[in-house]
């Protein structure tokens, strides 16, 4: 008897400790922070580079960017110039520089023209190359002094869920374009999640798309 009631105590010590075990648990379940719910601003940004494997980019020595964006929204396209779109431009000219590369006028012949773009789109996948088949007209090859050129495939492959914009800087090679009776993409860079147009941190964003591009470099 006094062996039946010992094996019944230890049951229900054993169950005890199990439902509260369970419940402590649950408290710490219910108290961890969700890897996606409770992302940061940063955490949610993701950049995107490619690039023409084929390029030598320290053979190109200066450079261009455009004086205003071009904001491209669901097939239709205009430039514009705000703080946002300055300061993207600011950036990109400044990480050019730091990569070796010097900043001339756009009448100078650079070996490098820099395009900043806006991209919106209602659609939730957007692949590069269909990028640039629906909107490779909306760059201007007259701005850079070559009319009636077109532009070569961009190397960037892929952009996911653009449905809340993405920003896009493109170098294009104006060095070789009349050998190649077209403006080839050399590289591009995408950044695209929360936070986006944000003046105050431009210049981290467009770093952080040159800080995974080491090859950018020149040598002068």
């Amino acid at each position: 008897m006094c062996q039946q009631l010992k094996m019944m105590r230890m049951k229900m010590i054993n169950t005890a400790l199990l439902i509260c075990f369970l419940g402590v648990a649950a408290f710490i379940s219910g108290c961890t922070k969700d890897p996606v719910n409770n992302l940061t601003t940063s955490e949610t940004q993701v950049y995107i580079t490619d690039y023409d494997s084929s390029a030598n980019f320290s053979s190109y020595k200066t450079f261009s960017v455009s004086d205003s964006v071009t904001v491209i929204n669901n097939g239709y396209a205009l430039k514009e110039l705000n703080g946002a779109d300055s300061a993207y431009i600011s950036a990109a000219a400044k990480s050019m520089q730091q990569s070796g590369y010097v900043l001339v006028n756009a009448n100078q012949n650079p070996d490098i023209a820099v395009n900043v773009s806006r991209i919106y789109t209602t659609t939730g996948i957007i692949t590069y190359n269909d990028y640039l088949g629906y909107y490779g007209d909306y760059y201007d090859p007259y701005y850079w002094g070559y009319y009636g050129y077109g532009y070569g495939l961009p190397y960037a492959i892929n952009v996911y869920d653009v449905t809340e914009g993405a920003m896009s800087i493109d170098l294009l090679d104006l060095k070789n374009a009349k050998a190649n009776n077209k403006i080839v993409f050399l590289w591009t860079g995408v950044i695209r999640g929360e936070g986006i147009f944000d003046p105050t941190t431009a210049g981290v964003q467009v770093q952080a798309l040159f800080a995974q591009s080491p090859y950018l470099k020149t040598t002068n």
